[in-house]
């Protein structure tokens, strides 16, 4: 895939944070947990909890100068059926693989899709609309595409692990869309270790609990 069809197919990318999260997020950047543990000097038992192992609940973790941040859980991503569709990875290697990326939907729906889940529609999220070609131009050497939702095991799992993370030049979107469409053919969009500036490329942040819209956080 090119880096111009990625941006004319998919013009908008959403990602989907604990509500209240956007000061943070405006202060420190989008930061991957990895790079996020790493800031807050977060070590020992509780990294290894939080890092390497599936999280069944998000946990507010704090620091002393950056007061509190939130990492979130992976209730869709059941370990049994994990187990079961790596390829060439554990379970804890695929944990860590996740922590070290950002990720982000690459239509609208997906995202609607997450809020009505039974784990989240009862209560609000911060949801980040982001322009995607200004994103792509300062990070394209940071991004991963994959066909898969990578954090969720709960509908029929498909195989993951080495090699679900490509490149945008070595994605094989002619591929997919021919087995799905074009609009389907890429599931998410990863940066790895996080977008700092984040939010210089974010166009609004809405506070939304399942269907609905509550309000506007932010608007550039």
């Amino acid at each position: 895939m090119d880096v111009d069809e990625l941006v004319a197919t998919y013009p908008r990318l959403y990602h989907m944070a604990e509500a209240g999260s956007w000061a943070g997020i405006r202060q420190h950047g989008l930061l991957s947990t990895s790079v996020l543990l790493d800031l807050f000097e977060i070590d020992g038992d509780l990294r290894t909890a939080l890092e390497s192992a599936r999280r069944p609940e998000s946990v507010t973790i704090t620091h002393p100068v950056h007061g509190t941040a939130v990492v979130r859980d992976q209730i869709p991503l059941r370990e049994g059926p994990l187990a079961q569709c790596l390829v060439g990875m554990t379970p804890v290697e695929w944990y860590r693989e996740l922590n070290r990326r950002v990720f982000f939907w690459l239509n609208e729906g997906r995202v609607g899709g997450l809020l009505r889940g039974q784990a989240y529609r009862g209560r609000p999220h911060d949801v980040l609309t982001i322009d995607t070609a200004s994103l792509v131009a300062a990070y394209e050497d940071q991004i991963t595409l994959a066909p898969i939702n990578t954090g969720s095991t709960i509908y029929n799992p498909r195989p993951r692990g080495v090699g679900t993370f490509l490149s945008i030049a070595d994605y094989p979107f002619d591929d997919w869309r021919s087995r799905r469409s074009r609009r389907t053919a890429v599931a998410e969009l990863a940066v790895l270790a996080g977008v700092r500036d984040i939010v210089d490329y974010t166009l609004v942040v809405e506070s939304r609990q399942a269907d609905a819209v509550l309000e506007t956080v932010w608007r550039r």
